[in-house]
């Protein structure tokens, strides 16, 4: 395999992965593996200044439900900000009327290129959820003391949710 070359060793329906021989800054050649992700959105939607809304979600990968905010997977040549508007109104039932881009993490910088992008959602409305078939979903109105309760707690594990938490200042 060529320097910088990519070979493609698996082709899912989300994920890519590479081996990819790369030259470091400090001179040294490395075999790397790189899972390529399309990108990723997480929503913090607030229904006032005090009550959020969580998912208890059910993670087959893991084999347990944790709490976590709603996110998701762009779709092919969808915008960040399409992509959250959908995935709140697919796993909360809820419609945003204020949505602000509040920051971006690389989750796992290691070995993939996912990046996700947070969003706040605020002045929220009721409707109907649709979530996809493979997603086990409840939601939860907690306030800033529950959702304390649970991060000190080890229940809140999920790195994106822990990440926009931070930003939204409420752990």
């Amino acid at each position: 395999m060529k320097k910088n070359e990519e070979k493609l060793k698996f082709n899912g329906r989300v994920i890519k992965v590479f081996t990819k021989k790369q030259q470091l800054p400090n001179g040294r050649q490395i075999n790397l593996e790189i899972v390529k992700h399309p990108g990723a959105v997480l929503i913090a939607p607030f229904l006032d200044r005090g009550r959020i809304v969580m998912l208890r979600q059910y993670r087959p990968v893991i084999g347990k439900y944790i709490f976590e905010l709603p996110a998701g997977t762009l779709g092919a040549n969808e915008t960040h900000l399409h992509c959250a508007k959908r995935e709140l109104i697919e796993e909360t039932g809820y419609i945003v009327k204020k949505i602000t881009r509040i920051g971006e993490i690389y989750p796992a910088a290691g070995y993939t290129t996912e990046r996700i992008v947070i969003f706040k959602a605020e002045n929220l409305k009721k409707c109907a959820s649709a979530p996809e078939e493979d997603e086990i979903i409840t939601t939860q109105i907690l306030t800033r003391q529950e959702i304390s309760k649970l991060f000190k707690s080890g229940k809140i594990i999920d790195a994106k949710t822990i990440c926009a938490l931070a930003l939204c200042g409420w752990i």
